[in-house]
């Protein structure tokens, strides 16, 4: 059974913003510094997928193990 593939699938939850100049820009808050931008959710969808991959591949699997609760919108004076 060499060379076949033995991964567990892991799930990690990104973030998808859209910049003022309309990018989408993906984050993994599990993975620091894993982000990507595309013009369109098909293509930073499938971008972040790779940054992910890539991510893992050079910094191992993160220590921090998240769970994602949830997104709040905070509005204060300024």
């Amino acid at each position: 059974m060499e060379g076949e593939d033995t991964s567990v699938p892991r799930q990690f939850d990104v973030v998808i913003e859209r910049d003022s100049e309309g990018y989408y820009v993906a984050s993994v808050p599990q993975i620091p510094a894993c982000h990507t931008q595309a013009r369109s959710l098909d293509e930073v969808t499938e971008r972040i997928r790779e940054a992910i991959e890539l991510c893992l591949e050079v910094e191992g699997t993160p220590e921090q193990d998240l769970e994602f609760v949830g997104i709040q919108r905070v509005t204060i004076a300024a």
